[in-house]
């Protein structure tokens, strides 16, 4: 969403950190995530690395929108998932990260973000592409040939970039607590009737049979009224 820029962009800057320029970085000079050919490129065409080093946070802000954001469509993409395709832009370039997230979705992978992909985003759980895509960027990252020099930063980064961008994807998401144990049932202390005694089986026995005497006998006398 376009109102997450300055959000997403405070939060792939804490990654970016200062100046940059070490030899075995491909990007070369970097200052705060933007390099000098996307400074020249967007802001002063014959800057310097001077220049570069003194960027603004006006110019900083115009870099990442055009060069990173607009390029990836953030102000289309779910919250959340702008985060994470953003700040693998950042890292990695656009064109990757709009690839890969095309991966996650099923999308055609041409690398350009357009109906069919926003479509297919949508149409997915939100934790799931942003799971899914942070683990195929760590897949990469650990493929390429600089990951002995700077893997423990990026793995730091992806790990916080997935955090952030779940929790944007799922605000206020209740914690489910497990749920109570069935309480425990005590076995029923059911009585099992007595079977009775050949004594009291007898007194029972004769019980009846006087009782059907007396009926029979009131059955063949008259009723006297």
């Amino acid at each position: 969403m376009d109102r997450n820029f300055a959000r997403a962009l405070t939060l792939v800057l804490k990654h970016e950190g200062g100046w940059s320029d070490h030899p075995a970085d491909p990007g070369g000079a970097t200052m705060k995530g933007v390099t000098l050919a996307n400074f020249r490129r967007y802001v002063k065409a014959d800057a310097t690395k001077d220049d570069l080093r003194g960027i603004t946070d006006a110019q900083l802000a115009t870099v990442y929108r055009r060069f990173y954001w607009d390029a990836v469509h953030g102000a289309e993409l779910p919250d959340g998932v702008d985060h994470a395709v953003f700040d693998f832009a950042v890292n990695s370039g656009p064109g990757r990260a709009a690839r890969y997230l095309q991966g996650v979705v099923g999308a055609v992978q041409d690398g350009r973000i357009g109906p069919a992909t926003l479509n297919a985003v949508s149409a997915m759980m939100h934790a799931t592409v942003i799971n899914d895509l942070c683990d195929r960027r760590m897949a990469f990252l650990r493929g390429l040939a600089t990951w002995p020099t700077f893997g423990k930063g990026w793995t730091a980064r992806v790990s916080a970039v997935r955090s952030a961008a779940l929790k944007l994807a799922v605000p206020n998401a209740p914690e489910h607590a497990p749920p109570s144990p069935a309480p425990v049932g005590h076995p029923v202390d059911v009585k099992q009737p007595t079977a009775p005694t050949r004594s009291g089986l007898a007194s029972f026995l004769q019980l009846i049979t006087r009782a059907i005497a007396a009926w029979f006998i009131r059955g063949h006398r008259p009723w006297h009224r």
